[in-house]
């Protein structure tokens, strides 16, 4: 896990903070009031950068789905009316970018079509991440280079065969990956948080962690094993509709988050033992023999 990579103003990777993102994705139900709370919320906990997901309905749903009907806020509809109902266009993106300028945070996202990363293009987003989901489209994967950003490779429900051919595809300039689990909720004992360093050891690459469980102490474990970025989805309510709600993390849990990843942080070390100035009178006091 020696190489780095550059997101905004952030180098990433060994020897350097842990960048930690709070997911806003689609909690925000499509509404860009809500959208702003999480941000200002994610700025409050001292996260790195949020980041959101951009579709184009039409071409991310399949033929099969489109028609299902689904209970939504909206009453009952169908899902591909429900996927345009919490899809974000270009005044609300507009927006979103100005908001992110005006509190000082950076923001990127997950595109899942070709046409998404050209949208994105206009903004000038940090860098761009690759969804577990879309991990073996590699046309997908080629658009994103043309971006010039860093790109983040997501994980989850992949072979360690297909995200070698992702990452033969994506090539490892500018690279970082993420270990997943594609569950929501995530259980513990399917995290295995392990595969972080199996990642490092294999591609010699910036690894972070993208969590789904409920609660902390996993996400906060990761950085022990050497995720270099963390990323949790941020909700203002986990009652509140919508299926990554549960597996989200409310303001408090994230200011929680983002303070004992710190601590973590300073309590590793260099590995070097060594007896510290403040133990010298400690010592001096108990210990008998010289």
């Amino acid at each position: 896990m020696g190489k780095t990579i550059k997101i905004g103003n952030s180098i990433v990777g060994e020897n350097h903070p842990c960048y930690i993102t709070a997911e806003i994705g689609i909690n925000h139900n499509g509404d860009l009031d809500v959208a702003k709370r999480m941000i200002a919320a994610a700025v409050t906990a001292n996260c790195d950068a949020v980041k959101f997901q951009k579709r184009t309905p039409e071409l991310c749903v399949s033929k099969e789905q489109k028609d299902v009907l689904r209970e939504t806020p909206w009453g009952l509809i169908k899902y591909i009316d429900y996927r345009y109902k919490v899809e974000f266009g270009q005044e609300e993106y507009e927006a979103i970018d100005h908001y992110c300028k005006e509190v000082g945070i950076e923001w990127y996202a997950s595109c899942w079509d070709q046409p998404s990363v050209d949208f994105m293009k206009q903004f000038d987003i940090s860098c761009y991440k690759v969804a577990s989901a879309c991990l073996t489209d590699d046309e997908l994967l080629r658009k994103y280079r043309t971006t010039g950003k860093s790109v983040i490779l997501s994980t989850g429900m992949s072979t360690i065969e297909q995200i070698d051919h992702a990452v033969e595809v994506l090539g490892k300039d500018d690279l970082a990956v993420m270990h997943c689990n594609s569950s929501y909720p995530a259980k513990n004992e399917e995290l295995n948080l392990r595969v972080i360093t199996t990642l490092g050891a294999r591609y010699g690459l910036p690894v972070g962690y993208s969590g789904h469980e409920v609660g902390l102490s996993p996400s906060v474990a990761s950085s022990v094993l050497g995720a270099c970025m963390i990323e949790r989805h941020i909700t203002l309510d986990r009652a509140m509709w919508g299926s990554d709600q549960a597996a989200s993390v409310e303001p408090y849990g994230f200011r929680r988050l983002v303070r004992d990843v710190r601590a973590v942080e300073k309590s590793l070390g260099n590995g070097v033992k060594k007896v510290y100035d403040s133990e010298l009178k400690v010592m001096k006091k108990l210990r008998i023999s010289k």
